[in-house]
């Protein structure tokens, strides 16, 4: 029997790096430093992906797009969280609301948030105002503090779609 409800929350971190584009939230946003990793490095779209997976214990978004296949080399976030929204759907599932986080010093990303909401319920089907997302330093303090990387947590409570 499928609960009408599911939760899952998901976290995600990465390395600052000088050389790289910085895309938080499916955006690029103006930096002298960017995020590292496999795909683009979207540290909120990826913790995304994880809390939408963990809410129907799908796994993680290591599971579905392993760093080690090339396929997913430099890929757009974006498409990452279509694919995990796809796999959402086909259980029957929708978002009620999404609460997020993104810990990093600078930028500030601020101005940058109502895009990033407006992003993300694109991609998720869903208005803006079930996106909240919230952007904090972790005021010098920590590998974020010192500027060498950023952090994102998500938790999202899915509903059950009406037949």
């Amino acid at each position: 029997m499928k609960n009408k409800f599911r939760i899952g929350n998901g976290y995600d971190v990465h390395q600052l790096a000088e050389g790289r584009k910085l895309y938080i939230g499916g955006i690029e946003i103006p930096s002298e430093k960017g995020l590292v990793g496999h795909s683009d490095a979207d540290v909120l779209l990826h913790a995304i992906c994880d809390a939408l997976l963990g809410a129907l214990a799908l796994g993680d978004i290591g599971r579905h797009f392993p760093n080690t296949d090339p396929a997913y080399k430099n890929i757009d976030s974006k498409l990452l969280l279509e694919k995990v929204y796809e796999l959402i759907s086909r259980e029957g599932y929708e978002i009620n609301n999404i609460d997020a986080v993104v810990v990093l010093e600078s930028p500030k990303l601020a101005g940058y948030i109502p895009e990033m909401r407006k992003t993300i319920a694109r991609i998720l089907e869903c208005e803006g105002e079930q996106v909240s997302i919230k952007a904090t330093t972790s005021e010098r303090i920590g590998f974020t503090g010192r500027e060498e990387g950023a952090a994102a947590f998500s938790t999202v409570l899915l509903i059950q779609k009406e037949n």
